[in-house]
C-alpha cells in the first residue's frame, strides 16, 4: 500500500510539472501572436501651419508748425494825475525792459590833468628839514618787498609849495609793484620842507628826490 501511494505521488508531480511547462509554452505563443497581430503604433504630432505675419507701416505725416498770431497788446492802464494840463484820456504806454540784455559798462573816470613841471629859476633849492636822512627815517619798508629781498632806489618828483608842503608827486623811477613807490611817497609827504627861494622870496618848484631801499644786514 505504501509503495502504491508513493508511486502515485511521483506520477502526480510529473504530470503537474508537464502541465506548468505546457502552460508556459502556450502563454509564450499567445504573446508572439499578439505582437505580430498588432503592429507598432507611432504617434505623430501635427503642428499647426505657420501663418505669415505681414506688418504694414503707415507713413506718418510731418508735423506742421502753425504760426500762431502774437498775443494782443495789454490794455493801457490810466494813471491819475493832479496836473490840470494833462488831458484825462492820455495814457502811458507800457515800457518793455529786456532783463537779459547786459547794460553797457560805465564810462572811465575822467583823468585829472597832470600839471606839467615848469622850470622856475631859484637861488636856493628846496631842502628837507633834517636833511635827506629825515626822509629815510620816515620810510617804512614794505613787508612784501622785505620778504622778497627787494633793494634799490626810487626817484620821486615832488612839487613843494611856498610853505614847504608836498603838493603833488609822481614816480620817475619805480621798483615794481611791491609797495616801494607808495612807501617812498608817504615818507616824502611826512617830511617838512624848506621852500625854494628866489630873491629872498619862497617859490613853488618841482624837485627830484631819491629814496633808497636797503635791507639791514643781520649781525
Amino acid at each position: 500500500m505504501a509503495e502504491q501511494k508513493l508511486s502515485e505521488r511521483i506520477r502526480f508531480k510529473l504530470e503537474y510539472r508537464k502541465r506548468i511547462e505546457f502552460a508556459l509554452v502556450v502563454s509564450l505563443l499567445l504573446l508572439l501572436v499578439m505582437f505580430q497581430a498588432f503592429k507598432r503604433f507611432e504617434g505623430r504630432v501635427e503642428l499647426p501651419e505657420e501663418k505669415q505675419v505681414i506688418i504694414k507701416v503707415d507713413d506718418i505725416p510731418i508735423t506742421e508748425q502753425i504760426d500762431r498770431p502774437p498775443p494782443p497788446a495789454r490794455p493801457s492802464v490810466p494813471i491819475p494825475t493832479e496836473d490840470e494840463d494833462v488831458p484825462e484820456d492820455l495814457t502811458i504806454e507800457e515800457t518793455e525792459i529786456d532783463f537779459n540784455e547786459e547794460p553797457p559798462p560805465p564810462p572811465p573816470p575822467p583823468k585829472e590833468e597832470e600839471e606839467t613841471p615848469i622850470f622856475v629859476p631859484y637861488d636856493s633849492p628846496p631842502k628837507p628839514i633834517g636833511g635827506y636822512a629825515a626822509i629815510q627815517k620816515n620810510l617804512v619798508y614794505p613787508e612784501i618787498a622785505r620778504r622778497a629781498g627787494v633793494e634799490g632806489t626810487v626817484i620821486i618828483q615832488a612839487l613843494i609849495d611856498t610853505k614847504g608842503n608836498v603838493v603833488k608827486t609822481r614816480v620817475l623811477k619805480s621798483l615794481g609793484n611791491n609797495g616801494c613807490d607808495e612807501a617812498a611817497i608817504a615818507a616824502i609827504r611826512k617830511t617838512k620842507w624848506k621852500p625854494a627861494m628866489q630873491r629872498d622870496k619862497p617859490v613853488k618848484v618841482w624837485v627830484s628826490i631819491p629814496v633808497i631801499f636797503k635791507l639791514k644786514e643781520a649781525r
